[in-house]
């Protein structure tokens, strides 16, 4: 599934340019994905537009405010998951509301716990479809952190 992310992001400028499902999920087996591989992307991604539209901040989103993790949350996310979350919130380059996002997608895969380049996906997937303008050092960081054909 992941490679399909990837595979998006890298040939569609935004989230909303990509084909309707039919006319990409064609597209993606021509690429040469599979098609279980296919309907999980498309899938995540119909979550992703979800949660993102119906995501409100509850008060302004300030630097003092904190993330407490719920166990289950832990267990499935891991400590260095939560510690890039982290990071990343702290250097600015994601918004808490943001990073609910990306909590509530990393939780919506079968990965327990979810590896550093998945997550890594999962903030650039959350950041494109939100057309956020992606910091070029962080976006080395997101694509460049390994090799995607081990991400699956």
């Amino acid at each position: 599934m992941f490679d399909v992310l990837v595979y998006l992001y890298e040939n569609y400028g935004a989230l909303h340019a990509c084909p309707d499902a039919d006319s990409l999920s064609k597209r993606l087996t021509d690429a040469g994905f599979e098609d279980e591989e296919i309907s999980e992307a498309l899938a995540w991604l119909s979550g992703l537009q979800l949660v993102t539209s119906e995501s409100v901040a509850v008060g302004p989103e300030s630097e003092r405010a904190f993330r407490v993790y719920a166990e289950i949350e832990f267990e499935r996310l891991g400590s260095e998951a939560i510690g890039f979350l982290s990071f990343l919130e702290q250097a600015a380059q994601l918004t808490p509301t943001q990073r609910e996002i990306v909590i509530e997608r990393a939780l919506a895969t079968d990965e327990a716990p979810i590896s550093l380049e998945m997550l890594k996906v999962i903030v650039l997937m959350v950041l494109w479809s939100q057309q956020a303008d992606i910091d070029v050092l962080l976006l080395e960081e997101l694509l460049g952190a390994g090799d995607h054909k081990n991400l699956h």
